[in-house]
């Protein structure tokens, strides 16, 4: 690995420079001719080399030294670029990582958030795509045909889910015809008319809210069916019906959001 070659490089420049600078410079033994100066005759070198010899010896020593130091320092420099280059990949990893425990904790909040609304109550969910409940409030269970089933999940995500309200419209038509006692009836009749009513289609959207109000009497959708019926004969120019249907809707459920959407449009009449 780089950091062990770098660690070598260090530990080998180190013991060179000690090595080297641990060489003593050759010594020239003058005594003598301090001594004996008035007397050249008596001069007598320290060693069997001459000064000039040992001058030369001195001075190849010093160049050998300082050709040394030169290699140490280059050495050094060459570690220090390669310790610069280790520490520029070292923050280069260090921000990637900081990037990915970032985008890891982004991931974890929204995973959390989706978790929170996942387990929200159930009276959160619309009503269209809960389960069917009695007047009396006892929930009826999910039809046990999973053809069925499927079908109306189809129908309702086409208009919960991709939005694609014209495409739900036959899937919705053709539930009603393949599975006409299913206990989402009242609730498909109803997105069919809501589904008609938005396309401007009253007449026929008044057909399936009608529906939903003379067969099916303990649906939860009854009192929402007879509330846009009187605006669909509304839409029609028909005030006298709808003042009748708003009517009936106070009357018959004067607690239920309906009856609240209900009075204020009866005294627009």
């Amino acid at each position: 690995m780089k950091l062990n070659k770098v660690l070598f490089g260090m530990s080998f420049v180190a013991t060179t420079y000690m090595v080297v600078a641990a060489e003593s410079a050759p010594v020239i033994d003058i005594s003598n001719v301090d001594s004996n100066r008035s007397n050249p005759s008596q001069y007598v070198p320290a060693s069997s080399q001459t000064v000039s010899e040992q001058l030369a010896s001195l001075e190849r020593k010093l160049d050998a030294r300082n050709r040394a130091q030169v290699n140490v320092q280059r050495q050094l420099d060459e570690l220090q670029n390669e310790v610069n280059e280790l520490r520029g990949v070292t923050e280069l990893h260090t921000h990637q990582l900081s990037q990915v425990l970032n985008r890891q904790r982004e991931l974890y909040q929204e995973l959390d958030r989706r978790v929170s609304e996942a387990l929200k109550p159930v009276n959160n969910v619309p009503a269209a795509i809960s389960a069917p409940t009695s007047p009396t409030g006892v929930p009826v269970n999910y039809s046990t045909n999973l053809t069925e089933n499927q079908t109306y999940d189809r129908a309702v995500n086409l208009v919960l889910k991709d939005k694609q309200y014209d495409k739900a419209i036959p899937e919705f038509r053709a539930f009603n015809q393949n599975f006409p006692n299913s206990i989402y009836a009242p609730n498909s009749h109803y997105w069919l008319g809501l589904l008609l009513f938005n396309k401007s289609e009253y007449t026929q959207a008044k057909s399936e809210f009608t529906l939903v109000v003379e067969k099916y009497a303990d649906s939860n959708k009854r009192s929402d069916a007879m509330l846009k019926l009187a605006m669909a004969e509304q839409k029609l120019n028909n005030n006298a019906a709808a003042k009748n249907w708003y009517l009936k809707v106070l009357a018959q459920y004067p607690e239920s959001s309906a009856a609240q959407l209900a009075q204020p449009r009866l005294d627009n009449l």
